[in-house]
């Protein structure tokens, strides 16, 4: 692309996965990084980097000047021999000096690392300190994860491919390895194989290896698919399935609450049939009487080959290191399906095909066995399988941060009767087909980014920006952070808080109570440290009142937020914005909606009043007489 191209797509798409802007008046640490990130992820096939541009701060809407660089061919020539000498291979660079508004910039553009030569790192740092990988519009550094999907073109072992060191060949059991001769049996009846003995099956599928001693011994994956219930909890004492249904629709830390659960631990063939039937029993139902039928038929809200997929991908792609569970939460509008490790795999490119499987021995005898789907491809089946039901789509989200990956699937039925009456409160806006599915998935889950509108609407990142500029200026979407970290909240506007939109309260959904407000559904760049700032306010709160905090609704009564405000407010003096952290609203809707009347109403009371403006300002219940 050229200078003005970049800019352009700068402007309007802000910093992404492919596309950076720098001052660069030197050739900094920063710079550097984001060449090797993209020169390491896999494929993403490079990236641009446009020197001598700067992001606009202080505009209401950020875009990008440009400033100009007064020796770019020294700065050209300086970064040329710093990505051929800083890294542990000659990273060579297609680097040219272009002119815009008379001002003249560097284009950039980093080449993806062949696969032989991945990861790339800087010498001086080493591995893993050295090597960075490109996530959404930030350059991250490595895990180990993130080197062994690096390094694996390269024939390095995976890590479920180890010995298990305290395991022997005693630890398998004949019923696991039967059950996998069935299933590959149905997949594939000629499949040779099926006449081979337990012994030579274990050595091809790398269940088994040689230890230094040349003894045969059971790998992780080995013991994980065939090993006897007893060595699974010895060896591997926190890799279970925790299946747990929670009353409502918000996890509440309430030590006075229990919570239904049940631990499912099993070699991984029966584990994935065993959690998909204690999920399916709990699931709603819905029945229907086929032609000629004399007898209904009860069938999941949510289809079973979904649940199947998300189970499978949980157990196939999680962290076999972490010493966590799987956990599924059941909640009264969703399924949660919660696996430790973060997709190796850009989160951009969720349901392209292609895989990176964190667990290429176990992955492989899924495949073999038909309990995956064809590689890359399950989160396009989830997506597709759900719309043909009706469902909202699933979303997913991978948090590094947490080492974590999440799927919540949806009870919610999609552009329904409630949903277009809903809608129709906005046909002043002439909404498209895509801005209204994404106005009902944001009022469900409570937020929207770029990369669930492509998901939803099966567009390109422009469309999506496009669309998602498009309600933010019809005050539809209030815009939050910056780049691929940026999210849209909706407003009081588009969720009927404000009264001016309809007097008719029986306008919106029928069925308030089936929405979400948890802030976990919202997306992963969804900033960590707010939610951990939640979580932290409602541990404080004794376990009713917490319970009332964690299941308010974005959509509720502005009267019954009041009460609970002074609820709140009984407890201890909170400042607006721990208020509009724990009710998931703007801090200004708080003001507005629910400060002002109550101290007008003398329910409430400023703990500085004579410092009405003081930003640690307070407010405090006042005892009734």
């Amino acid at each position: 692309m050229t200078a003005q191209e970049l800019l352009e797509h700068l402007n309007l798409l802000d910093e992404n996965e492919r596309i950076e802007a720098k001052s660069a008046t030197e050739i900094g640490k920063s710079l550097l990084e984001t060449v090797c990130a993209f020169a390491n992820e896999p494929g993403l096939g490079g990236g641009w980097l446009l020197l001598g541009v700067a992001r606009e701060e202080v505009a209401l809407f950020p875009g990008y000047e440009v400033q100009g660089l007064e020796q770019p061919d020294q700065l050209s020539a300086n970064l040329a021999s710093q990505a051929t000498s800083m890294f542990n291979r000659p990273l060579r660079l297609d680097i040219r000096t272009e002119s815009i508004h008379g001002k003249a910039v560097i284009v950039v553009f980093v080449p993806e690392a062949a696969a032989q030569d991945k990861p790339l790192y800087f010498k001086a740092q080493g591995l893993p300190r050295g090597a960075f990988r490109r996530i959404g519009s930030t350059d991250q550094r490595c895990t180990e994860d993130d080197l062994i999907a690096l390094y694996q073109n390269r024939q390095q072992e995976s890590f479920d491919a180890g010995l298990v060191p305290d395991a022997t060949q005693e630890d398998f059991s004949p019923d696991a390895m039967a059950d996998y001769r069935q299933s590959r049996r149905n997949a594939n009846p000629d499949a040779e194989e099926l006449g081979w003995t337990d012994q030579e099956l274990l050595q091809a599928l790398g269940g088994i290896r040689q230890n230094e001693h040349g003894q045969w011994q059971p790998t992780v994956a080995g013991l994980l698919l065939f090993g006897k219930p007893v060595a699974l909890r010895r060896s591997f004492p926190m890799t279970r399935v925790d299946y747990i249904r929670v009353p409502g629709r918000e996890w509440v830390p309430d030590p006075e609450r229990r919570f239904d659960s049940i631990e499912i631990r099993d070699p991984l063939f029966r584990l994935i049939r065993r959690v998909q039937a204690a999920i399916l029993d709990d699931l709603p139902k819905a029945f229907g009487l086929a032609e000629g039928e004399l007898q209904r038929q009860d069938t999941p809200v949510v289809p079973q080959r979904v649940i199947r997929e998300a189970v499978v991908n949980a157990l196939m792609h999680r962290s076999y290191r972490s010493h966590a569970p799987v956990q599924i939460i059941r909640y009264s509008n969703r399924l949660e399906i919660r696996n430790p490790g973060f997709s190796l795999k850009s989160p951009e490119h969720l349901g392209e095909p292609g895989s990176l499987p964190r667990n290429p021995k176990i992955a492989a005898a899924l495949y073999d066995t038909r309990f995956a789907e064809t590689k890359g491809s399950g989160v396009r089946v989830m997506r597709e399988m759900c719309e043909q039901a009706g469902l909202a789509p699933p979303l997913f989200e991978s948090d590094r941060g947490q080492e974590q990956f999440v799927v919540r699937l949806f009870f919610h039925h999609f552009l329904g009767p409630d949903d277009l009456a809903w809608l129709g409160r906005f046909k002043d806006l002439q909404l498209t087909e895509a801005e209204a599915r994404a106005l009902v998935v944001a009022r469900e889950v409570g937020a929207m980014d770029n990369a669930a509108w492509r998901g939803i609407n099966k567009v390109d990142t422009l469309a999506a920006s496009q669309g998602l500029k498009k309600l933010r200026d019809a005050g539809l979407f209030q815009q939050n952070g910056r780049g691929s970290a940026t999210w849209y909240q909706p407003t009081s506007k588009m969720l009927g808080d404000d009264q001016g939109l309809s007097s008719n309260p029986e306008a919106l959904s029928s069925n308030p109570e089936a929405l979400s407000s948890n802030p976990k559904t919202l997306p992963s760049n969804l900033d960590a440290a707010s939610e951990a700032v939640r979580r932290s306010l409602l541990n404080e709160l004794p376990g009713e009142l917490a319970a009332q905090v964690g299941s308010i609704g974005q959509r509720h009564p502005p009267e019954e937020v009041r009460e609970l405000v002074v609820s709140l407010c009984r407890q201890r003096s909170y400042r607006a914005e721990e208020l509009a952290s724990l009710l998931i609203r703007n801090v200004e809707t708080v003001r507005q909606n629910y400060l002002r009347p109550l101290l007008r109403a003398d329910r409430l009371s400023m703990t500085r009043p004579d410092v009405p403006n003081d930003p640690e300002q307070a407010y405090r219940a006042v005892e009734e007489e």
